[in-house]
């Protein structure tokens, strides 16, 4: 199996892109603190000294390190990543159910027309972007006419994060829902 790098606009997150093989749906973010993960494959690079989160997305791992270098994590994430898939067992063990984004979205039933707006660009025109740099953008809550959201994966802890939030989403957002006021970010 072939898996290629590629950088990301964070200098703390590369992207591992793997090629012919799908490890989930939508993109799954596993924190080094987490004491269960579901996946085997995150608890094997957890295990790495250096590698803090880890988002998986349809075909690509991002992984996020503290203060080691690449150059002494990569050949290691590789082997691991590489083994994973060589075992033939599933990146996740316990599928996450997506079925409703909507149930995880604090809002006022009264906002729900502005909230379907925005999480409908979210997912057709902003995720995608994002997810190209190894990253991800969950819509966490709405609350008068603000539009609370975590950044997820390479976007986490990315000196750009800012610039990405406000002249990016917040500027698309606010263009096609009037209702918008502001973009907010939660950690």
């Amino acid at each position: 199996m072939f898996i290629q790098t590629e950088s990301t606009p964070n200098p703390n997150s590369l992207k591992f892109i793997l090629e012919r093989y799908e490890l989930c749906e939508s993109p799954i973010e596993f924190h080094k603190s987490q004491i269960k993960t579901n996946s085997v494959l995150a608890d094997e690079l957890f295990k790495i000294k250096g590698v803090e989160n880890i988002l998986f997305n349809k075909n690509c791992i991002s992984v996020n390190k503290n203060e080691y270098t690449w150059d002494q994590l990569k050949a290691s994430i590789l082997q691991v990543i590489s083994n994973h898939i060589n075992s033939g067992l599933p990146a996740i063990e316990n599928k996450v159910d997506n079925h409703c984004e909507l149930e995880n979205i604090d809002f006022d039933d009264d906002d729900t027309k502005v909230v379907n707006m925005i999480n409908s660009i979210l997912s057709s025109k902003i995720r995608p972007a994002i997810m190209q740099d190894g990253g991800d953008v969950k819509f966490i809550k709405y609350n008068n006419g603000i539009a609370y959201l975590s950044l997820k994966g390479s976007c986490a802890g990315c000196p750009s994060a800012t610039i990405t939030l406000k002249n990016g989403i917040e500027n698309l957002l606010k263009h096609h829902v009037p209702e918008l006021k502001k973009v907010e970010q939660i950690l």
